[in-house]
């Protein structure tokens, strides 16, 4: 609104004043920007395409403007910012709220540091969990006792497992609706490595059309409305660069729970340089993720993994899904690591469906990726999603070669990713990195390290800057 408009004036509205916009019986709160005289004409009030889009507003119409709610819940939030354990009933106040926009980034983002750390206990991880999946759809599937799911909680780059998990265990006859998110702080979630390849923003009624012919999907959870509030968070924790313990637990569940599942294998990779770093702390995430599930009547197991270093080759979203079509169709060149990986947590949830041992799930899970079973699987859950693409070429690729002769005794799996990010990725979906070599194998000086792929120059520039004040990512020694 103008700096000068008479209802800021009369009402008090300043940059940043929540408001209540009514229009013809529809409403929405949205956060007031202030601009100078010349912006807009006397008596006009302008609004981005999103708050448009949703109130309906054409052109010309009138429209009423007052002061936004008063947010009880705001309490809550304050108390929690102080340290304080929070009641259900304060914590279904903050995620209603939340979910209905009445939150502005800022009092988001403060509920989010708030929670982030260790600063939720069990019992409130409960009940945000139990909050977030009240807010939105659920599935059921019936006629089916035990419905399966699967999650990686990240902080491992090139770590595209779950198409394959999928692939495998659907093609064994468990029914696994996965439903999945973008990333939040990695170069490639697995909803946009999918989306590289099929569709992936399916309705609740084509997602149960695709399960009842596969017993598989591979979407993205956030076009559902399967706990929706946790996309608003993510949006916020992407912008943060933060992903909470207690939000991380709740943010997974919320959505198996809605999705239907009753059966959910977590893998946690821990390493010095992953999202989890000790086992110790793995071992802790564990027993919460147990316990919550548990107390929601949801089944959890969970795995702690190999977190040291990265999986496969490719990093971003195009060059993950180069890996998975490759173990898919059993290519010689295909990652090993990624490979057996895949493999694992396949044959983990094999056993947690049918209780008779790793060793015989496994021998199954390896049947059924060698004789191309899970590819002929794959393809067909591509079919019937609607939709199969060409994978997306990077315009630009530049190639970093070792400095030095060695053994590759470490590469930082954190500071790896945040040069695949600053290459674009997983925004742009070709943008990335390809390595040629992982930790354990030796090198000769000018030898390729990575190719680098960038959809312009200037992000190419961009990540190679970082690159070059951070050659030790790759530690080579003798």
């Amino acid at each position: 609104m103008r700096n000068d408009c008479h209802i800021c004036r009369a009402e008090g509205f300043t940059a940043n004043s929540r408001v209540t916009i009514e229009l013809r019986g529809r409403q929405l709160i949205a956060t007031l920007n202030v601009v100078e005289q010349y912006v807009l004409p006397r008596n006009h009030i302008g609004f981005s395409k999103v708050a448009a889009e949703r109130l309906g507003i054409a052109y010309g119409d009138s429209i009423r403007v007052k002061h936004g709610p008063v947010l009880l819940s705001l309490s809550a939030l304050r108390k929690k910012i102080y340290g304080n354990e929070l009641n259900e009933a304060e914590i279904r106040s903050i995620i209603v709220d939340i979910s209905t926009h009445r939150y502005s980034d800022i009092e988001i983002a403060s509920f989010l540091s708030a929670c982030a750390g260790h600063r939720l206990s069990a019992e409130e991880i409960i009940f945000l969990t139990r909050a977030m999946v009240n807010c939105g759809e659920k599935l059921s599937w019936q006629g089916h006792e035990k419905v399966f799911d699967k999650h990686c909680i990240g902080g491992l780059p090139g770590n595209r497992t779950t198409p394959l998990v999928v692939a495998i265990v659907s093609a064994a006859g468990l029914i696994i609706p996965k439903t999945s998110s973008r990333s939040i702080t990695s170069p490639a979630g697995t909803a946009d490595a999918m989306e590289t390849l099929t569709r992936i923003e399916l309705g609740l009624d084509e997602i149960q059309k695709v399960i009842s012919h596969t017993g598989a999907c591979l979407v993205w959870g956030g076009a559902v409305n399967l706990s929706p509030v946790d996309e608003v968070l993510i949006r916020v924790e992407r912008a943060l660069d933060l992903d909470g313990e207690g939000q991380l637990i709740a943010s997974v569940l919320s959505k198996k729970i809605a999705a239907g599942s009753t059966h959910v294998l977590i893998d946690i990779p821990v390493g010095e340089t992953a999202k989890i770093r000790t086992q110790a702390d793995a071992e802790r995430l564990a027993a919460l993720f147990t316990e919550v599930g548990s107390a929601l009547g949801l089944a959890v197991r969970c795995v702690i993994s190999d977190g040291t270093k990265p999986v496969g080759s490719g990093i971003g979203p195009a060059e993950e899904m180069r890996d998975v079509l490759a173990v898919l169709q059993n290519k010689r060149s295909a990652p090993k690591d990624l490979r057996q990986r895949a493999l694992f947590l396949a044959a983990q949830l094999l056993d947690f469906a049918r209780g008779k041992g790793i060793d015989e799930a496994l021998s199954l899970a390896t049947s059924l990726l060698s004789s191309g079973r899970a590819w002929q699987q794959f393809q067909h859950i591509i079919d019937v999603q609607g939709e199969r693409k060409e994978l997306p070429m990077a315009k630009h690729q530049d190639i970093q070669y070792a400095l030095q002769s060695g053994i590759v005794y470490d590469i930082d799996n954190r500071r790896l990713s945040r040069l695949a990010k600053l290459a674009g990725a997983p925004g742009e979906a070709c943008a990335g990195l390809r390595l040629h070599v992982n930790v354990g194998n030796k090198v000769e000086q000018g030898q390729p390290l990575f190719t680098l792929f960038t959809a312009s120059l200037g992000e190419r520039d961009y990540a190679l800057s970082y690159y070059r004040d951070n050659f030790d990512m790759f530690e080579i020694g003798d």
